[in-house]
Parts: C-alpha cells; structure tokens; sequence
C-alpha cells in the first residue's frame, strides 16, 4: 500500500547533470574560496587568453569595490566646491566657470549645512529672470554614512537618478561627497596605464610615451626617489606633504588643468582636478635647457 503523502524530492535527489569528466575538474581544481583567489582566477583566465586585459582589470574593479565604503572614495570635506546660497549671481557663476563641474552642494551660513544640490544648467534660468531667487532652483541634497558600501551606493544612484550625495560622518556633520563618476572610477578608473613602476607603490605609473602619472596626494619624499630629485617641502615657513601642496603653493593658486610648472628638474602639467586639489599630474623630466629629456 502507497503512502498517501509521498515525500517531495529534495534537492540532492535530483539527478547532478556533470559529467563525470566536469566532477573530477572541479574535484582536482575547485573553485576559489576568497577574493584574492577569484582576481587570481582572473588572471589565469587572462594568461590563458580567455578575457583581455580591459575586462580583466574592470572584473577585478567590481570585486574589489564591494569592500569599499562611501568613506573610502569621497572627496574630503575641506576640498569640496560649494556654494554659498546668498552669493551673488555673478560669484556662483565664477564659480561653476572656474571648476567646470556640473553640480554644486549649496550651503547656507556655514558649510556644514549643506540646504541642497545646484546644477550648472539651472544657472541659465537666473540669466533670463535676474531676480529669480536661487533657493528655487535647489535639488534635494542626499545624504549617506561614510560607512555606505559602494555597491549600495551606486544601486541607490541608479535608482534615484541622483549623481552626488552628501557623505555624513558618525557624529552628523560632512565628511565629503561622493559622486557616481567616483564610484565608477573604481572599475574603469586607470585602466589606460601601463604600471611600470611597481603597483603597490599606488601614486606614480610609468606611461607609454616616457612620461609619468603622479597622484596629487603623493609625499615629497616619494617623488624625491623615483626621479632623483631634491624637492624641498619647506618653503617660507610653510610644510608640504604632498607634491599636490607644493605645487599649488609655486604656483601661488589652486592650479587648473592644462597648467604647467617646471620645479626640480620635473615639468609638471596638471590632468585632473577635483574637489579644489590636484588629483593628477603628467610628469616629464627636463634638461638643464628646459627641454623634455
């Protein structure tokens, strides 16, 4: 006689479609337990020409950015282009002209209150109707803990249509700001570089055309060996860490893009900037004519 509730198959009484020749591959070589072992995976699939170097390097972006937090990537609060919302026309436009960027926290009295979010394009409106008031054209400004994962973040970027947040820390006040295009440098950013100086370095990559890549945050020192100079940090009473804050302060402002300076033998032109300081320079020793050597 029958059961008249016969049990359900579970899972393991499913019949396993490998093969026995799949079984005994994964057996011999299973697959990867940590994330070190997945970019190594990754490597081995490159060597074996089964993705490109691009992909590869993108694919280990993504992995690496899930232990990423908002506070990680941020532009510090100190370096942050904002607004003022009692600024005249004529200085908010200056502003934007000044650092190209397409949206602006906007603060009122102090800058740790940030009231919301200004485009660039909107400033369009006030030059047809001069005495239309800025606080109307405001954005609601979204706010996110430092410890925000970035896979989060970008999900939450995606599903808003925003592409800045305010980043917060533990005691309520700004840390930063975090944009989308920050969060998806993390997989696309620096893939163009060919690393010919040590990678784990992390602030100066030889190029192809026999020139360097500098971080704007890389030490005095570290610039002083890689190129064998004698960079001096002190100037006029003043310390600098970085080649970042040297460079500003020989120049006697915060520099632009495109701007150069030759100091120590190294002809420095300024590639990007961001958060009112230098991220990156292109580096090319010079002769005593001045010359690229």
């Amino acid at each position: 006689m029958s059961e008249p509730h016969p049990a359900r198959a579970t899972a393991s009484d499913k019949t396993d479609k490998r093969t026995f020749l799949q079984k005994v591959a994964e057996f011999i070589h299973p697959g990867p337990d940590s994330t070190e072992e997945l970019i190594e995976t990754l490597a081995d699939a490159e060597d074996n020409d089964i993705i490109g170097p691009e992909s590869r390097v993108m694919l280990e972006g993504v992995i690496r950015m899930a232990g990423l937090t908002a506070g990680d990537v941020m532009v510090a609060a100190p370096r942050m282009d904002c607004v003022n919302v009692d600024a005249p026309y004529e200085e908010i436009l200056n502003v934007v002209i000044d650092t190209a960027h397409s949206r602006f926290p906007v603060y009122e009295g102090d800058r740790d209150n940030i009231i919301g979010i200004l485009l660039a394009k909107d400033l369009l409106k006030l030059q047809r109707a001069p005495t239309f008031n800025p606080r109307q054209l405001l954005r609601p400004a979204t706010f996110v803990p430092e410890s925000k994962g970035l896979n989060d973040l970008l999900r939450d970027f995606r599903g808003n249509r925003n592409h800045l947040a305010i980043v917060i820390d533990e005691f309520g006040r700004v840390a930063g700001l975090i944009t989308i295009e920050d969060v998806l440098e993390q997989i696309v950013g620096e893939i163009e570089d060919e690393f010919d100086i040590a990678e784990d370095e992390g602030d100066i990559f030889g190029l192809a055309d026999q020139t360097y890549r500098v971080s704007g945050d890389t030490s005095i020192e570290r610039v002083n060996e890689a190129f064998s100079v004698r960079l001096e940090g002190k100037e006029a009473d003043q310390d600098f860490d970085t080649i970042g804050g040297l460079i500003a302060h020989e120049m006697g402002h915060v520099p632009k893009r495109g701007e150069s300076t030759v100091l120590g033998g190294l002809n420095f032109v300024v590639l990007h900037t961001k958060g009112g300081a230098v991220r990156w320079f292109k580096v090319t020793p010079v002769d005593a004519a001045g010359r690229n050597a």
